[in-house]
């Protein structure tokens, strides 16, 4: 069986996120397969997380629609009309980009055998994944985005259910630390590869916002094909403003990105030359926001740098 990267939407715009469907294992007890015919196939709905507002919802290839169009242009005036307010160019716009330094704040969230008590050595390791990859270090058609990132603080629990990710809206409440700036990286043991929230909906949730991320996915870990760090990196895309390559399906619109190429479909593994769209160009299968194998990414572009500029300058910026 192999691993593939679906998507869950823990509120109608408020997560992105990586679900593991197999990790040569089967799926958690709490959660249950959906039936095929089903509005949201394919999917899982995980009863571990009915802390959420709204129902976690997601699915390999559909999932990207969870979003819909008509949210998808309300999130985009809403971003345009407080860049406006702050003085600075809409989304889009050639502009000079931002910058800035990301403290980060780890959770490991263990058993209380100590499972998923993932080693310094390995959170060490992935921050020097965020920086590489953030940099465009991997790829002469990567882009530097601006941002690196230092480690704030490492802090350790070993509580059965938090490392379950169950209670997460609890357990998220009592260690986020730091302010809209600040990434917090939960390490879990769930059904996913992993969960982002997105920056538009820090203002009304800041104690939940972050990443949540399968501690088994980190540099050295034993997820095959997904177990370089990249994972994080994906995930924290999603927390700078980023939508999947292959948010909205094969339209003009797709990911607000005008230079990720339309996308039919997401990816699984590296097929090079794969074309699941019949506007121009091949997918995007080595972007850091498609659903390819770790091994596979190497990039962001130009134009996701300038959106994550212009939705850091929105809604993260001091």
């Amino acid at each position: 069986m192999r691993l593939t990267r679906t998507l869950r939407i823990a509120s109608a715009t408020a997560v992105g996120a990586l679900a593991l469907t197999t990790l040569g294992l089967t799926a958690p007890a709490q959660a249950r397969p959906l039936a095929l015919g089903d509005t949201a196939a394919e999917c899982f709905i995980p009863e571990t997380h009915s802390d959420e507002s709204d129902a976690a919802r997601g699915g390999y290839g559909q999932d990207h629609r969870d979003i819909t169009v008509t949210e998808q242009r309300a999130i985009e005036a809403r971003t345009n009309a407080i860049l406006k307010a702050k003085g600075q160019p809409t989304l889009g716009a050639e502009t000079a980009l931002a910058s800035g330094t990301v403290p980060v704040y780890f959770h490991v969230m263990a058993s209380a055998s100590g499972a998923g008590d993932v080693t310094q050595a390995q959170i060490d390791a992935q921050m020097v994944e965020l920086n590489e990859n953030f940099a465009g270090r991997e790829s002469t058609a990567a882009a530097d985005t601006g941002f690196t990132f230092t480690l704030a603080g490492v802090d350790r629990y070993y509580n059965n259910q938090w490392h379950k990710d169950r209670q997460s809206t609890q357990y998220r409440a009592k260690t986020r630390q730091g302010g809209a700036d600040a990434l917090n990286i939960w390490l879990v043991d769930f059904g996913y590869l992993g969960i982002a929230t997105f920056p538009w909906d820090y203002s009304k949730n800041p104690s939940i916002d972050g990443i949540r991320v399968h501690w088994d996915s980190l540099p050295g870990g034993s997820i095959a094909n997904y177990n370089q760090g990249k994972t994080a990196t994906h995930e924290a895309g999603h927390w700078f403003g980023l939508y999947h390559t292959f948010q909205g399906g094969c339209t003009a619109t797709n990911d607000e990105v005008a230079d990720t190429p339309a996308q039919g479909s997401s990816t699984s593994g590296c097929p090079e030359g794969r074309d699941s769209c019949s506007l121009p160009g091949l997918d995007p299968i080595h972007n850091y926001m498609d659903y390819s194998y770790d091994a596979c990414y190497n990039q962001f572009t130009p134009d996701q740098s300038g959106r994550i500029s212009s939705m850091w300058t929105a809604y993260r910026a001091r």
